[in-house]
């Protein structure tokens, strides 16, 4: 009882916050990165200890650099993720552009599954404007948590864009139940799979690293095509979405080989400006 009333307190907090123009959010942002990275400290050591791991070229100097770029984005992430409560379908389709929806809608239209693919880069939450890209079923495929009030919460902010929230375990059921109509799924693929699910490594920013083999299983199962989200930040609070087929037949590759390419794919991303992937995700627990 107790942890539902601090709950609502906080979703009524998160709300009224999220009524405020950008402007004043980013100042709060400004003050909010100041807090976690030279106040609290959040999380700095597991940031340094991935940075470390996965940049072992780089020097001490670098690392410092893209770990403090890291929780100034962080602070944005955060602020932006409490703007979406409340913010209007144009404004979310100004800042997250996406440069080339009709790649999936020709999918849906041929009558194909088309299984998006994204990492935790850039503004992932902001990503459901993708929601706009076909009036087909957009599944947009989460990891359920403990406290099942806020879950609902988020999930209501998830979808507001015509998703429809499915957690991990009923992917296959309810794509089982759709099979009648072309559906687009998006998928983190990021995540790290508890101990028992954990049943492919692969060498993923310098570690060896268990790896979900959820996308590539529904991806041969329906023949769907597999489609990366190519996220690139342009400006503070502005990001593109470039859709990049990786996979056009997956039933025509072999075992693994969808999970090491779309893995691949996000591996290059990160490498290339690694601030804006979530460092502080304790990623590597086993």
């Amino acid at each position: 009882m107790l942890q539902k009333i601090f709950t609502r307190i906080f979703i009524l907090l998160l709300t009224c916050i999220s009524y405020l123009p950008f402007r004043m959010l980013y100042i709060l942002s400004d003050f909010l990165f100041l807090i976690l990275y030279y106040v609290l400290k959040y999380r700095k050591k597991v940031v340094d200890d991935n940075l470390a791991a996965c940049f072992p070229n780089k020097t001490v100097d670098e690392r410092h650099l893209i770990a403090k770029q890291f929780f100034a984005f962080l602070a944005d992430l955060i602020i932006e993720s409490i703007k979406m409560i409340s913010i209007s379908a144009e404004e979310a389709k100004k800042r997250f552009a996406i440069v080339n929806p009709q790649l999936l809608e020709n999918y849906v239209n041929q009558g194909r599954n088309v299984i998006v693919v994204a990492g935790h880069y850039g503004n992932w939450e902001m990503a459901n404007v993708v929601g706009f890209v076909s009036d087909k079923k957009k599944l947009v495929i989460y990891k359920p948590l403990s406290n099942k009030l806020f879950e609902d919460f988020l999930n209501r902010v998830r979808s507001k864009f015509s998703a429809i929230m499915v957690p991990m375990k009923m992917v296959m059921r309810t794509l089982v139940k759709l099979k009648n109509e072309p559906t687009i799924s998006f998928f983190l693929s990021d995540q790290t799979p508890v101990s028992h699910e954990a049943n492919y490594f692969t060498k993923f920013l310098n570690q060896h690293t268990a790896v979900f083999l959820g996308v590539e299983k529904i991806a041969k199962t329906t023949n769907g095509v597999v489609v990366f989200c190519d996220v690139k930040p342009i400006k503070r609070g502005y990001y593109q979405c470039n859709f990049v087929t990786l996979i056009d037949e997956p039933r025509l590759t072999s075992e693994f080989e969808i999970t090491q390419i779309h893995t691949s794919y996000l591996e290059k991303i990160i490498k290339d400006k690694p601030q804006y992937w979530l460092w502080s995700h304790k990623r590597w627990k086993f």
